[in-house]
């Protein structure tokens, strides 16, 4: 498949727009939001779905940030490896493999992303100079100098990204069928570690039995996965009312019990 400069042009418009988000606040830069949004401009939205399920699967571990550490940015896989897992498919890549073949990308926006903050770091200080000043035109530039420095970072990368798509094919063609498979596998391992790192944080002794009931009705019982949800939200909602019977009835005990203490 090939993308034209009307596609390239829209994907990177997107992906400006969507990275400059982040600092709005709005969660734009999402690997689901970006890959739906490059899946519509290319024509091919379950592909563009399909590759933003399992990147986000994946960079919800990875978007935890442990310590120091910086995680990698959404960007790789949801630019970079859409397009590939869209405008590759023919030669063997599928969201697994393209997803393995983006992180790389992923860890190098997430630099550049480093870069922009550390380039604008003084902007506060400045603007606040500028505002003192009167200088009301540099106030507004200090003031959203990062969010245009992430429209042009992001528009930047994914016009080169999409423009860039048929050197990238020759280099899968030179891949090795054995590692595409290798890649396939170890991309499908990604949002496994991905969700473990979620787990290892916000797992609690009291919820293991139902992550181990899940994992029986997906890998023995071979459930959907809305089939899954729906026997989770039924109990979610047995804990939920129980809790408020239990909390109801020892209400009514603490009660009953400071009126027999003071006589009332």
């Amino acid at each position: 498949m090939e993308i034209t400069l009307v596609q390239a042009l829209l994907i990177a418009l997107m992906a400006g727009a969507c990275f400059a988000g982040t600092l709005l606040g709005i969660f734009t830069n999402r690997v689901i939001v970006l890959s739906f949004f490059v899946g519509l401009i290319l024509g091919d939205v379950q592909t563009g779905l399909m590759m933003g399920a399992i990147g986000e699967l994946a960079f919800m571990g990875f978007g935890v940030g442990a310590g120091g550490t910086v995680p990698p940015n959404p960007l790789g896989p949801g630019i970079v490896g859409t397009i590939m897992a869209i405008t590759l498919r023919n030669e063997g890549v599928t969201p697994e493999v393209a997803l393995a073949l983006s992180y790389p990308f992923a860890v190098l926006f997430q630099i550049t992303q480093t870069a922009i903050y550390t380039v604008f770091a003084g902007a506060p200080e400045a603007a606040k100079k500028a505002i003192e000043a009167g200088n009301y035109k540099k106030f507004r530039f200090y003031a959203n100098g990062t969010i245009i420095g992430f429209f042009i970072t992001g528009f930047v990368i994914a016009l080169l990204s999409a423009l860039s798509m048929e050197p990238l094919r020759i280099f899968v063609d030179m891949i090795p069928q054995a590692i595409i498979t290798a890649l396939s596998v170890a991309g499908g391992l990604l949002p496994a570690i991905g969700f473990a790192m979620i787990l290892s944080v916000m797992v609690k002794k009291d919820v293991i039995p139902y992550v181990l009931l899940g994992y029986v009705a997906i890998a023995y019982l071979e459930l959907p996965v809305m089939a899954v949800a729906i026997v989770g939200l039924i109990f979610a909602l047995i804990d939920y009312y129980n809790r408020e019977k239990n909390e109801g009835m020892f209400g009514g005990q603490s009660n009953s019990v400071e009126g027999d203490e003071y006589g009332i």
